[in-house]
């Protein structure tokens, strides 16, 4: 899994140097880099949504058109010796972030950095219990950058669970509940995400963004070890990889 998550992480680094056009184009890339780096291909049907389609939690049809002012979420991961890595990254088709796209990214990339360092025995915390700190971190912060929280807009905004079990598949130990405390060796999923739709409800600045950080990680005692951690993820670095193409 170490392998796995060195080789798919440095691919997705790879691909926010390049420019693409269009969906299909990304999603050729990683799968030609994870085969050609060694592993046996990619471990899932990959999303790799430009724009608003990141608001479709499971889009996998990968055929639009990428334009430079959207972000395009990219959600995949290769497999090697029959385990599989899980990687979600956000970034912009231009390679700049607008102020609006960085005032939600800084927020999720907080609360996800957050929960990665509660992935420890000592926290004495479960998937569940993680997941509900990921939710009270986002209300807070997005009711901070002028959204309305009431009336269940968490759930609106951030409708699935922060993570899951990963290992020989993708979404593994389907049996195991997500109550269980972490134990030493566990590996999970740890993937908030902030998906605003077109709705007058919402700040129009933030309308139709939809962005998602994941990274797969394995539990310690007391230090988490993040499988996929060379897939860049602060904005400062994304940004340099693009201007460091452009001077190439």
């Amino acid at each position: 899994m170490r392998h796995a998550g060195k080789l798919s992480s440095r691919a997705f680094t790879d691909a926010m140097r390049e420019s693409f056009s269009a969906e299909k184009d990304l999603d050729a890339f990683l799968d030609y880099r994870f085969k050609q780096d060694g592993c046996d291909g990619p471990a899932y049907v990959p999303v790799v949504a430009g724009g608003i389609n990141a608001n479709t939690i499971h889009y996998v049809s990968n055929d639009m058109q990428l334009k430079q002012e959207d972000l395009v979420l990219v959600d995949a991961g290769a497999k090697y010796g029959g385990y599989v890595t899980d990687i979600t990254r956000t970034w912009p088709v231009s390679g700049i972030f607008t102020p609006a796209q960085k005032d939600l990214y800084n927020l999720l990339l907080s609360v996800q950095r957050t929960c990665v360092a509660l992935c420890r025995t000592s926290s004495q915390y479960s998937l569940d219990k993680l997941h509900q700190t990921a939710y009270n971190l986002l209300a807070t912060g997005l009711k901070d950058l002028g959204f309305n929280m009431e009336h269940g807009a968490t759930h609106i905004l951030f409708p699935h669970h922060v993570g899951h079990y990963v290992g020989l598949d993708v979404h593994d130990s389907p049996g195991l509940s997500r109550t269980r405390l972490f134990e030493k060796g566990m590996c999970v999923t740890v993937e908030p995400g902030i998906y605003v739709p077109k709705d007058d409800r919402w700040p129009r600045w933030a309308h139709g963004i939809g962005m998602r950080i994941e990274d797969s990680v394995c539990v310690d005692e007391e230090s988490p070890y993040v499988l996929t951690t060379e897939a860049v993820k602060e904005v400062v670095d994304i940004e340099a990889l693009k201007g460091a193409s452009t001077r190439l």
